[in-house]
């Protein structure tokens, strides 16, 4: 299907999904990152591409997605969705940047 159709968000979508259960965390952050340059995403996707990218030890990157997540969650009405992403930013993020450290997760 995504021979065919190279931008169905959908099928990327379900593709990273698969990429998540499988544990390939560097397939996952490319399948949402060609995911997130064409859809609408609601806040989800940058919470998945944080998680696979502080496995990774991308630590600047996954602040930055968690970031955005909050931005769109926000702009789409998903509050509860920025509130948990701002939490995981204030307690993993800010917390250890004021101590020159990384954060944990």
């Amino acid at each position: 299907m995504l021979t065919s159709d190279p931008a169905n968000t959908m099928v990327l979508f379900g593709l990273a999904k698969e990429y998540e259960k499988a544990g390939d965390d560097a397939k996952l952050i490319e399948t949402l990152e060609k995911y997130l340059a064409a859809a609408d995403d609601e806040g989800n996707a940058y919470g998945m591409l944080a998680r696979a990218l502080e496995r990774t030890n991308q630590t600047e990157s996954a602040r930055a997605a968690y970031q955005r997540g909050v931005d769109v969650a926000t702009a789409h009405g998903h509050p509860g969705m920025a509130v948990e992403y701002k939490a995981i930013l204030e307690s993993e993020y800010e917390s250890h940047r004021e101590a020159g450290q990384k954060p944990d997760r």
